[in-house]
C-alpha cells in the first residue's frame, strides 16, 4: 500500500514539475523531481531554443555537463531532453537548496550555446534516523524538575518539507519534551517534569520519535533509558551556552582557535570537570579538544571548498557517582583563502581535422573552473600565439576554440595548442594544458617534376626497349594523394601517335623505346608527360622531354652527278687539245648522313693513265695533270671512289669513261689568248663584255648595300633572328643565300634554297643537333639584346614562322677546333698552294693554303665572256657546266629536319677554302690558267684554221 502510494506521489512530482521553464539565471531551466528513470523526458528542448526538429541533426545539437557526467542527451529526431542516468538529489547537492545542475547546450553552423539549468527537486526517500538506537541517561534523584538533558539529533537527508519536521516522546510521569532550534536545526531535550524518586522507580524507558514532513511521512525512534541515581546532584554549567569563531582554511596544526569552560558546585569530584564532544560526526574529526582545559585545536586540513562551516555539541561531565554533566553549542566557520588553482576542462575534441578546414571551424570546447570563491574564483583563458587558433568565450567560463586561419598538413602535420588560466586571487594561481590538434591530409599539392624540361640524346638506330631516361615528381601529400602515376600525352611525331615510339613506365617515370630511330627521317620530337597522383580530385602537372636523334654513319654516299642511270658506267667527252688543269668533269655526291658523318673525300681508285688526270679530294672535279698529246689513248678509264668522314667509313665508287677526241673546240684559255692577238677581230665582243661588266658591277653594288641594309635593321629588331656562319672561314660577307623557314612538327630549322656556287670545299657542314660543333649556319635566339657577331648554336621553336629573319654575316677565321694538321694550317707556314699559282677558275684549291690573290682584269673579263655565252656552252659540254644548273647537292645544311641545298649564283665566283681533310694532302699542281668550259663560244672559222 505504502508502494502504490509513493509511487502515485512521484508520478504527480514529475507531471508537476517536467517542462517547467524558469528564467532566473539561465536562458533556459527545468525543474524535475530526483530519482526520475532513465528515459524519461525532460523538455522539448529544439523547441525552447527555436530551433526546427528538423535541423537537430544539422547543426550537431549536444548537451555537455561541467561535472562530468552525462546525466541527459538529446533525441535527435524528436528533440526531447532525455534523462540518461538516475539523479540522487542528495549525492549532487547535500543539502544546498535549491540543486541546480548547469549544462550547456551547443550548436554548431553557426556556433550558438546556451547555458541549460535543470533544477532537481526532492523526494521524501529518506527516512530521519538517529546514530545511535539507544541512549543511557543516568539523573540523580536529587535533580530539580525542569532540568534538561540533551538528546541526539536525527539525521534526514532529504530537504525542505521533506526534512526533519518534528520530534514526538512516548507517553510517561515525569518527561516531557522540548525541542530547541539553532541555526535551522531542530535539537530535541528531555525536560524533568517531576523529580524522581529512585525507590519507586529506578529506570525509565522512553521512546523518542522523529518524523519528517514527506507525505507519506517516514519516522525514525531512538530507546531512551533513565537510570536514577542517588547523590551528586549539580550537573556542570557552561559559560555561554554557544560558541562561535572563524578560521582560515590554510589555518596550521595543532592551532588553538577556540577555548570552552564549564564549572560544577559540587565539591571533590563531583566537581571535577571533563570534556568530551558530544557526538563523534563527521565535524569533529577536523578537531581535538583537550578534556581538561576545553581548549578546542585544528587536526585535520581545512578546505573551504569542501565545508565552510562546522557545527558539533561539547559535553562537560563531573567525576561524581553518579556522573552529572552538561552541554553548549560550538560552530566554526572556515574563511576561503586563494589556495586551488583554477582548473581546464576539454569537454569535446574534434582531431585531427582537414588542412582545408575554414576559418573558424570549431576544434575544442573548453571550460574553466576554480573551487575558490569570490575574487579567488574569478578565472580567464588564454592561448599562447603561434598556432593558427583562437578563444571565442562563450557563456560564462565557456570557450571555444576555432581555427584563426589557413591550415597546411605539409608544413605542419600537428599543433601543441598550450591553454593558460590565472584566477584573480592575491597572489594569483596558474595552471595550463596542452591540446594536441592533428591535421588530416586533403589533396591540394599537384606533383612536381624535379626538372620541367628534360633533354635525351638517343643514337638512331639503338635497340628497342632501350632506356631513354627517368622523369621524377614529388608530391608532399599523403598517402593516396601523394601516390604519382605516369602516363605520355596523345601526341603525334610526323602523323604517327607518339605511343609508337615511347613507353613510359607509369611507376617510376622511366621512358622506353619502342623501335629503334632513323635520324634521316626523324631528327627530333618532344613528349609531354603527366604526372598524376590518386588524390580526389586527382591534380597532375606536366613535363617535356625534347629527344635528340644522334646521327651515324649508315648511309653510303650516294653519287649525284655523273648519273650511271642507264649503266654502270658515265661516259665523258674531252677535246685532244685540253691543257693542264682542264676540267673533265665533276663527280658529285651526297651523304645522306649529317655532320662529320656527311663530310666526303673523292680519290681516283683507278685508271687507265694515272699520270694524266687528278680528282680533288674535296670537290670531286676531275682535271687533267697535264697537257693532252698525240700519244694518249682516246678511250680512258677512271675508277673513282667517295668515302665519307664516319666511323665505320662508308664508300662508293663510279666509274667514268672519256673519250679523247680531235675537233673537239679549243678551251677557253686558248680562245682569250687569241682574243689578245687580234683585239681588232673581236672589237665587237669587247664592247659586250665591257657593257656586261658594268652592268653586273652595278648589280653586285646594290646587291651589296641591300644586304647590308637589310642585316642592321634585322640587328636591331626585337622579333628577328640570324643565320650566319660559324667560324668557317668565308672570306665573302654577301653571299646570296636563298633561305627559307621550315617546320618539322614543333622544331622549327631552316632549308638553304640556293646561293653562290661552292665547290665541295666549301661545305656547309650538317646542323646535326644542339651538340655539333661545325654547323655552318648558326639560328639566333630573337631578343632585343640580340646582336649577329657571336657564334652561337641555337634553335627557338616557341616562335612563329614570321619572326624568322635570316642574314648573310662576315665570318671569323677557320674555326680551331678543325685540329689542322701542322703542315697544313693556313698561311705561309702552311703547305698550301702558293696564291700565284692560282687562277681565277680554279675553283678550289687542293690543301688548305691562304686564300688566293683576287681575280686578274683578264680573268674577270673571261667570265663575264662565260656569263653571256653561256647557253653556248650548256649545249656544248652538256648541263654540268651550266652556271644555271640546279642545286649541288653536297652544299647541304641540315638543322635537323632537312636536307636543303645551295644553288650556284651567276653573279658571284670566289675562291674558296676547302674543309680540313683528314690528314695531310700532296701539293696540288696548280693549273696554269683558269678555264671555266662555260665561258667558251663556238669556234669560228678563223679559230678552225
Amino acid at each position: 500500500m505504502m508502494k502504490s502510494i509513493f509511487f502515485k506521489r512521484r508520478i504527480w512530482w514529475c507531471c508537476a514539475y517536467i517542462l517547467l521553464l524558469s528564467t532566473i539565471e539561465a536562458q533556459i531551466r527545468y525543474t524535475i523531481p530526483e530519482e526520475l528513470r532513465e528515459g524519461s523526458v525532460v523538455g522539448n528542448i529544439a523547441k525552447d531554443l527555436g530551433l526546427d526538429v528538423t535541423k537537430v541533426i544539422d547543426r550537431k545539437l549536444q548537451i555537455s555537463s561541467e561535472t562530468g557526467k552525462q546525466y541527459f542527451i538529446v533525441d535527435v529526431e524528436k528533440g526531447d531532453l532525455i534523462v540518461n542516468e538516475r539523479i540522487d538529489r542528495e549525492d549532487l547537492c547535500g543539502y544546498n537548496v535549491p540543486c541546480v545542475l548547469p549544462l550547456q547546450a551547443v550548436l554548431e553552423n553557426p556556433l550558438q550555446m546556451h547555458r541549460v539549468e535543470i533544477e532537481v527537486q526532492d523526494i521524501n526517500d529518506h527516512t530521519p534516523n538517529f546514530k545511535s538506537i539507544e541512549r543511557i541517561l543516568n539523573i540523580p534523584e536529587s535533580i530539580n524538575s525542569g532540568a534538561k538533558f540533551l538528546l541526539e539529533s536525527a539525521i534526514d537527508s532529504d530537504v525542505q518539507s521533506n526534512s526533519l519536521k518534528s520530534y514526538s516522546l512516548s507517553n510517561n510521569d515525569n518527561f516531557i519534551l522540548n525541542v530547541k532550534t539553532q541555526d535551522g536545526v531542530k535539537i530535541p531535550e528531555l525536560v524533568l517534569k517531576h523529580s524522581l524518586d529512585r525507590e519507586k522507580q529506578p529506570i525509565h524507558k522512553l521512546i523518542l520519535m522523529a518524523s519528517d514532513g514527506g507525505n507519506p511521512v517516514r519516522t525514525g525512534t531512538c530507546e531512551i533509558t533513565v537510570l536514577v541515581l542517588d547523590n551528586n546532584d549539580n550537573a556542570p554549567e557552561f559559560e555561554k551556552p554557544f560558541y562561535e569563531t572563524t578560521v582560515d582554511e590554510n589555518e596550521t596544526i595543532h592551532k588553538e582557535i577556540l577555548r570552552v569552560k564549564a564549572t560544577d558546585l559540587d565539591d571533590g569530584l563531583n566537581g571535577e570537570v571533563e570534556y568530551f564532544f558530544a557526538d563523534e560526526t563527521s565535524d569533529t574529526t577536523m578537531f581535538d579538544i583537550n578534556q581538561q582545559t576545553g581548549a578546542i585545536t585544528v587536526k585535520g586540513k581545512l578546505d573551504h571548498e569542501k565545508s565552510n562551516l562546522y557545527k558539533f555539541d561539547i559535553v562537560a561531565k563531573d567525576k561524581g557517582n553518579p556522573q552529572m554533566e552538561g552541554h553548549c553549542s560550538v560552530k566554526i566557520k572556515v574563511n576561503d583563502v586563494n589556495d586551488n588553482a583554477p582548473d581546464i576542462t576539454i569537454t569535446s575534441l574534434s582531431s585531427p581535422i582537414p588542412e582545408n578546414s575554414p576559418n573558424g571551424t570549431v576544434v575544442s570546447l573548453i571550460s574553466t573552473k576554480d573551487a575558490d570563491f569570490g575574487e579567488n574564483g574569478k578565472v580567464s583563458l588564454t592561448l599562447t600565439p603561434g598556432p593558427p587558433f583562437r578563444l571565442s568565450p562563450t557563456i560564462s567560463n565557456h570557450y571555444a576554440l576555432l581555427t584563426n586561419g589557413p591550415l597546411d598538413r605539409e608544413s605542419y602535420s600537428e599543433y601543441k595548442v598550450v591553454l593558460n588560466v590565472v584566477d584573480a586571487g592575491s597572489p594569483s594561481l596558474s595552471s595550463w594544458k596542452v591540446v594536441t590538434i592533428g591535421i588530416s591530409d586533403v589533396n591540394d599539392n599537384p606533383p612536381v617534376f624535379s626538372d620541367k624540361s628534360y633533354t635525351v640524346y638517343v643514337k638512331e638506330n639503338s635497340g628497342h626497349d632501350s632506356i631513354l631516361c627517368s622523369v621524377s615528381a614529388i608530391d608532399p601529400d599523403l598517402g593516396e594523394n601523394a601516390k604519382i602515376s605516369y602516363s605520355i600525352l596523345d601526341s603525334k611525331i610526323q602523323g604517327v601517335p607518339v605511343s609508337s615510339y615511347i613507353y613510359i613506365n607509369s611507376e617510376n617515370g622511366s621512358l622506353f623505346s619502342m623501335q629503334s630511330f632513323d635520324f634521316e627521317k626523324i631528327k627530333v620530337f618532344q613528349i609531354h608527360v603527366q604526372a598524376k597522383d590518386h588524390g580526389t580530385p586527382s591534380l597532375s602537372s606536366n613535363a617535356t622531354v625534347h629527344v635528340f636523334i644522334l646521327d651515324q654513319n649508315d648511309n653510303v654516299p650516294a653519287v649525284i652527278y655523273p648519273s650511271t642511270v642507264t649503266g654502270s658506267v658515265s661516259h665523258q667527252r674531252m677535246p685532244r687539245s685540253a691543257k693542264t688543269g682542264h676540267l673533265v668533269t665533276k663527280v658529285t655526291a651526297v651523304d645522306a648522313d649529317s655532320g662529320h658523318n656527311a663530310w666526303l673525300f673523292y680519290r681516283l681508285a683507278e685508271a687507265t693513265d694515272a699520270s694524266l688526270f687528278n680528282v680533288n679530294l674535296h670537290t670531286g672535279e676531275v682535271r687533267t695533270k697535264r697537257s693532252v698529246s698525240e700519244q694518249d689513248d682516246s678511250s680512258q678509264r677512271l675508277l673513282i671512289e667517295i668515302k665519307d668522314n664516319g666511323e665505320p667509313i662508308q664508300s662508293t665508287t663510279v666509274t667514268v669513261d672519256i673519250l679523247i677526241e680531235d675537233g673537239i673546240p679549243e678551251p677557253i684559255s686558248d680562245y682569250r689568248l687569241k682574243t689578245t692577238e687580234d683585239n681588232k677581230k673581236n672589237g665587237k665582243i669587247t664592247l659586250y663584255l665591257i657593257i656586261s661588266l658594268g652592268t653586273v658591277s652595278v648589280f653586285s653594288l646594290l646587291t651589296f648595300f641591300t644586304l647590308i641594309v637589310k642585316c642592321v635593321k634585322n640587328s636591331v629588331r626585337n622579333s628577328g633572328c640570324c643565320v650566319r656562319r660559324t667560324d668557317s672561314g668565308y672570306k665573302n660577307p654577301n653571299r646570296n643565300l636563298q633561305i627559307q623557314l621550315n617546320t618539322d612538327g614543333p622544331i622549327k630549322y631552316v632549308e638553304v634554297l640556293g646561293g653562290d656556287m661552292m665547290s665541295q670545299s666549301q661545305s656547309f657542314g650538317s646542323y646535326l643537333s644542339p651538340m655539333s660543333e661545325f654547323s655552318d649556319l648558326t639560328l639566333i635566339k630573337p631578343s632585343s639584346t640580340t646582336i649577329c657577331t657571336d657564334t652561337l648554336n641555337v634553335l627557338d621553336a616557341s616562335l612563329p614562322d614570321s619572326a624568322w629573319t635570316f642574314e648573310s654575316q662576315q665570318q671569323k677565321p677557320p674555326n680551331p677546333d678543325w685540329r689542322f694538321p701542322p703542315n697544313q694550317r693556313p698561311g705561309p707556314s702552311g703547305a698550301g698552294v702558293r696564291p700565284d699559282e692560282a687562277g681565277a677558275g680554279a675553283g678550289v684549291i687542293a690543301g688548305t693554303g691562304p686564300w688566293p690573290n683576287p681575280p686578274t682584269e683578264a680573268e674577270q673579263l673571261q667570265a663575264l665572256m662565260a656569263a653571256a655565252n653561256a647557253s653556248e656552252a650548256t649545249a656544248t659540254l652538256g648541263p654540268r657546266y651550266n652556271l644555271q644548273y640546279g642545286q649541288d647537292y653536297r652544299q647541304n645544311v641540315y638543322i635537323p629536319g632537312s636536307t636543303a641545298t645551295l644553288t650556284p649564283n651567276p653573279q658571284q665566283q670566289v675562291p674558296q677554302q676547302a674543309l680540313p681533310p683528314p690528314q695531310a694532302l700532296p701539293p696540288a699542281e696548280a693549273p696554269k690558267a683558269a678555264q671555266t668550259p662555260a665561258s667558251k663560244k663556238k669556234p669560228t672559222k678563223k679559230d678552225k684554221k
